[in-house]
């Protein structure tokens, strides 16, 4: 029998590759390749039929494969997010934000509840706006939160919290009743320099603007070449970690393709602990 993560894994496949999100267009160029780029052409091409993907016509519009693409990854987020209270017990649920970007989905959860004040602050004064800019709008893609604990729960086991003591933890209902942000969810079905730099900005408000500990800041991406990969996984300090969408599948490819700056590059990249699986986000979010 497989596991629950594997078997998600594969159906987030199936669903990129059903959707047509994963496709390889009538000139043989899969759906994720730059199709200016031998290098990314090859590579992308040979995950493709690794994947199974089909050939269609025409491909899809970036921004619909790119809608596509966050779907599946908020939905296998939820089918495997929660899957394991041995490493980390709580009620988690994961939201899409979608194309709702005019609303600050973060403020709706602690630590960042004082956006919302801010932005009606912003509002009433509107000259605060070109003081403050807009470093404290931020529209993620996807969001892990959990709910905050019953003290029924917490002395499950032993009286460890009563109405004296820790009456400011967000983690207890009995303080606040608002969702926690776990983790942020950045989703890029391919990767051009302005996209990485836009996950960057979004990644340092997110620690800038917090009033509590910083939530996982990660990025999910479908992108073949491992120069593009680097542009945004390469240093710390912003972004916890980037996360493949097919990462053995990507190892195979470039293997395949014989090319050793790419293969590198690669090596580089995992060995040096900034790129990993999807299948590894769902353990990394229990850390």
């Amino acid at each position: 029998m497989t596991s629950l993560l594997t078997r998600s894994r594969q159906e987030f496949h199936h669903s990129l590759v059903n959707d047509q999100t994963l496709c390889v267009d009538a000139k043989g160029v899969a759906s994720n390749a730059d199709g200016g780029q031998r290098t990314s052409r090859a590579i992308a091409a040979h995950m493709a039929e690794a994947l199974g993907a089909a050939t269609v016509e025409s491909k899809l519009s970036g921004q619909t494969a790119g809608d596509q693409f966050e779907i599946a990854v908020r939905e296998f987020l939820y089918a495997t997010v929660g899957q394991f209270p041995m490493l980390r017990p709580g009620r988690w649920d994961v939201h899409r934000v979608g194309g709702q970007r005019a609303v600050n989905h973060v403020a709706m959860f602690e630590p960042y509840r004082h956006l919302d004040e801010l932005a009606r602050a912003i509002q009433a004064t509107p000259e605060l706006a070109s003081v403050l800019g807009n470093s404290y709008d931020i529209s993620p893609d996807v969001l892990v939160t959990r709910e905050p604990e019953p003290d029924a729960v917490i002395n499950e086991s032993d009286d460890l919290v009563d109405d004296q003591t820790g009456r400011r933890s967000i983690i207890r209902e009995a303080n606040q009743d608002v969702r926690i942000l776990h983790a942020v969810v950045s989703c890029k079905w391919t990767l051009r320099s302005d996209r990485a730099q836009n996950a960057r900005s979004e990644a340092l408000n997110i620690i800038r603007n917090r009033k509590g500990r910083t939530p996982h800041i990660v990025v999910v991406t479908g992108e073949p070449t491992p120069s593009r990969l680097a542009s945004l996984a390469l240093g710390t300090g912003d972004l916890d970690m980037v996360y493949h969408f097919a990462l053995p599948e990507l190892i195979d490819a470039v293997d395949a393709c014989g090319n050793d700056e790419a293969k590198a590059m690669l090596d580089m990249l995992v060995n040096g602990q900034r790129l990993r699986d999807i299948a590894d986000l769902a353990l990394d979010l229990t850390v």
